[in-house]
């Protein structure tokens, strides 16, 4: 609270010039974090270092030029002229999940920080390293004490803490739906505005009319980081007429998967980050099993004693098994078949979720249509994890609340005010007389 005046008062211009030196230090700073990072979560040592860890710096700077170049709604009417100011909303609490906790992390704290807001950043307990390097990496950009705040701790202990605190005036999280509507209790009890991303079971669309190999070779890509992606097109939607097709060029492009040492560039399919989300991962597979889905490549644990689980393709018996409705956020993949274009869109809006969903189809009309219809935040179209800035993200149904990215992290991270003065009762050229 002491350090929310100062913070604010440098206003856009002042705050971005520390969020592009936090940013460039980030840059300089990658290789190190990458080694932090694969040894904290096992994430692939070479991804981190080329692809990840350089989206956090991007974060920054992207936040601090949107904050900058923000141009304020001036408009007449009713006889007075009208402005709408962003004000920084206050103390914000951002709780991180454990997978890819740096750049999730700077998603969530660049626009707070760059809106004006104090940060208090708490990680997931499995994953704890590389946010406390970032708060070393603030601190070192010359941030001013007590604006950056990293606080370490088990969620049921202080992030409930950190929600429940009347003095935060906006929270944003990322995690379970479970743990979402805890935090969202806890938000309305003090009327604190919250924003959740709470996970997905997106479907991955392919027509007949496809590039079955590049859908076959994306879809392989989605055991990348052992299934821990919240984005992962998880549920594969494929016309009848080419599912064989389909399916026999999904095998040859799993089969080149490698399970590995995260550190080790061939390695492909990273261990999961836990021995109790193993379990997790191999419960959802086992109770498949029973209740009759079939199995048709993997469903075992690859090394005794390891946290590996092997990629695994799974055919339910309907639609509305365990494996096809809930999350299971590991290396599992379900495979149905549709028939036609509606039932297609059906079965993609038949979850509780609606994060992402993948389509693959070479016909725009297509593309638009599905596109519109598929109930889900973000949809791509031949294409996966392509990301623009400034467009809005976050999910539907259970999948989430609020968006974030570009101006609307920012409109969440601020109170907004008109301003409104009666024309003509004021002097624009005379002198301020104080």
């Amino acid at each position: 609270l002491d350090a929310a005046p100062g913070w604010a008062a440098l206003g856009p211009a002042g705050r971005g010039a520390l969020l592009r030196r936090l940013a460039d230090l980030i840059d300089e700073r990658v290789a190190g974090l990458a080694t932090v990072e694969c040894a904290d979560m096992a994430m692939l040592e070479e991804s981190l270092r080329l692809r990840v860890l350089s989206r956090g710096a991007r974060n920054f700077r992207a936040y601090a030029e949107l904050a900058e170049t923000h141009e304020e709604r001036v408009w007449t009417s009713n006889g007075t002229r009208n402005r709408v100011i962003r004000m920084p909303a206050g103390p914000t609490v951002v709780i991180t999940p454990w997978n890819a906790p740096f750049m999730l992390s700077t998603w969530k704290c660049a626009p707070a920080l760059a809106a004006g807001n104090p940060v208090i950043l708490k990680p997931a307990e499995w994953s704890p390293l590389s946010c406390s390097l970032l708060a070393d990496l603030a601190d070192e950009a010359g941030l001013p004490p007590g604006v950056f705040n990293v606080v370490q701790g088990f969620g049921e202990e202080v992030g409930a803490a950190l929600v429940a605190d009347p003095r935060v005036r906006r929270i944003s999280f990322t995690g379970s739906p479970e743990t979402g509507r805890l935090i969202a209790r806890a938000a309305a009890a003090n009327l604190v505005p919250f924003t959740g991303e709470l996970g997905g079971k997106g479907p991955f669309l392919v027509f007949a009319d496809a590039d079955l190999d590049a859908a076959a070779k994306k879809a392989a890509v989605m055991y990348d980081d052992a299934g821990q992606v919240c984005l992962a097109g998880t549920r594969l939607l494929v016309e009848a007429s080419v599912r064989d097709e389909f399916v026999a060029r999904l095998h040859e492009h799993i089969d080149r998967h490698v399970l590995g040492d995260s550190r080790n560039p061939a390695t492909t399919v990273s261990p999961l980050i836990h021995p109790d989300h193993l379990a997790r991962v191999a419960g959802f597979v086992e109770r498949a099993r029973a209740n009759g889905d079939r199995v048709v490549r993997g469903g075992r644990v690859w090394r005794d004693g390891g946290l590996w689980y092997e990629p695994t393709l799974v055919e339910p018996r309907g639609n509305d098994s365990e494996i096809v409705q809930r999350e299971v956020f590991g290396p599992v993949l379900t495979l149905q078949s549709f028939a036609d274009e509606d039932e297609a869109v059906a079965l993609a809006n038949s979850t509780e979720y609606g994060l992402s969903a993948l389509i693959w189809t070479t016909s725009e009309a297509r593309a638009e249509r599905v596109g519109r219809a598929v109930r889900a935040g973000t949809v791509w179209v031949n294409t996966f994890l392509v990301r623009d800035l400034t467009a809005p993200f976050g999910g539907m149904g259970i999948s989430g609340v609020g968006r974030e990215g570009g101006d609307y992290a920012l409109d969440f991270c601020s109170d907004l005010k008109t301003l409104q003065i009666l024309d003509g009762s004021t002097d624009r050229e005379g002198a301020d007389h104080g």
